[in-house]
């Protein structure tokens, strides 16, 4: 009803009489009588709602799918920060220990990752239902991650040492610190404090994909949604983790990541891009 009536910032609750709608509390206690007596007028007797479909236009953001998830699932999961936390924790551990440890510690790891990211997530998406605010989410979500993918492509282009979207340098000794643990509830916190230090990578996209399902589909409807984006984005993990593993020495995968990290920024800032724009502009082109 919500879409078919073009309602661009649904709530909690809601009354819906022939083509009037009243959300919140407030227009419910101010103006429920006079909608009532004037849809009596017009109508002559019982309201027979004339509904049509309203159109996609920015703000109401209702072409969330599955494959649009996927998509910005998988640019989100080629994240350098969690990589390369990852790898130097398997760096520092697969001398030390079995195969059988660094695997049970590397999935502590990404599992802590996966848990953040998705308790997060329920988080972000009850504030966004409780407040009414999820078309404002999706809109500014979008308008960061296009900001955020600029400034992706700038710093692969032209600088030289380190990047700003990255993990803070004051950070990286408590991350450190845990890395050179390497036990179980040292790996637990360090996936935890990766969540938190790595939003600035690439978090825009993420807040995106929680605004357009908060907007489209209820609470309860939108968890399996955020099930596939977080499993999507820790499948990267899960492959590295595996290939170190299986034999592939863990120096080869962090030659690679250093080779390749100015590149592989510069694909996650054209995608962040992408993604932002067809938030924005998307629904006319549909």
């Amino acid at each position: 009803m919500d879409q078919n009536l073009g309602i661009a910032s649904p709530g909690v609750p809601t009354i819906i009489i022939g083509n009037h709608t009243l959300v919140g509390e407030d227009q419910i206690r101010d103006q429920l009588e006079q909608v009532i007596l004037a849809e009596q007028a017009t109508s002559g007797g019982p309201a027979q709602g004339n509904l049509t479909v309203a159109e996609n236009s920015p703000g109401t953001f209702s072409h969330l799918t599955v494959p649009l998830v996927i998509v910005a699932a998988g640019i989100d999961s080629l994240n350098p920060c969690a990589f390369t936390v990852l790898i130097i924790l398997l760096l520092s551990i697969i001398a030390l220990q079995s195969r059988r440890q660094v695997l049970i510690v590397g999935v502590t790891y990404i599992a802590a990752v996966f848990l953040f990211y998705f308790i997060s997530g329920i988080g972000v998406l009850s504030f966004v239902h409780l407040s009414g605010i999820s078309s404002l989410i999706a809109l500014a979500a979008a308008v960061i991650a296009i900001v955020l993918g600029v400034v992706n492509i700038i710093e692969a282009a032209v600088k030289k040492d380190g990047f700003f979207l990255a993990i803070p340098e004051s950070k990286k000794p408590v991350i450190e610190r845990y890395i050179t643990t390497a036990t179980l509830p040292a790996a637990f916190v360090l996936g935890v404090l990766v969540g938190i230090f790595e939003l600035p990578c690439t978090g825009g996209i993420y807040l995106t994909i929680l605004g357009l399902i908060s907007n489209t589909l209820t609470f309860t409807e939108g968890i399996p949604y955020l099930l596939l984006y977080n499993l999507i984005f820790v499948l990267p993990l899960i492959v590295i983790l595996l290939a170190v593993v299986l034999g592939i020495p863990p120096e080869r995968v962090n030659t690679w990541r250093l080779e390749n990290r100015r590149k592989l920024r510069f694909a996650i800032g054209v995608a962040m891009i992408l993604v932002g724009a067809f938030i924005l502009i998307g629904p006319r082109l549909l």
